[in-house]
């Protein structure tokens, strides 16, 4: 994370599909918590949502099970970054999907609905993160 940013909140959460809710419910009420403007909170909450599926859903099979994802909420300035920490080291890739594709829209959501995103390799795996205008 930003050495400039403050940490609003963090959690850990297994590597379990039944994580995702638990996760996008921490988001949304820090968020909302630390008044962030407007529907930032429903917006942080669907995103936090499309990273922590990736992470969970896309993740290496060589990355064991029990290796936790992390969900950190900060702010710097105006922008609340949310970051999402896995143990994988595979690169987030963005695509398009057909009319007719069920899933590979999540990366696209994000780029769409953030104000930026991206994602850095670390020394124990990778983060992807997303900043919103939260308090203009």
């Amino acid at each position: 994370m930003n050495p400039g940013l403050s940490p609003l909140g963090e959690k850990w959460i297994p590597r379990e599909p039944r994580s995702v809710a638990s996760a996008r419910r921490f988001v949304r009420d820090v968020a909302t918590d630390w008044k962030a403007a407007g529907d930032i909170p429903e917006i942080a909450e669907l995103l936090a949502s499309e990273l922590v599926t990736n992470a969970l859903a896309y993740g290496s099979p060589d990355v064991p099970a029990a290796s936790p994802v992390r969900v950190t909420v900060g702010r710097e300035r105006e922008l609340l970054t949310v970051d999402v920490h896995d143990a994988c080291i595979a690169v987030p890739r963005l695509r398009r999907a057909d009319d007719m594709e069920i899933s590979g829209r999540g990366l696209a959501i994000v780029q769409d609905l953030s104000r930026s995103w991206g994602w850095t390799f670390n020394p124990y795996g990778k983060s992807v993160w997303f900043q919103l205008t939260a308090w203009p």
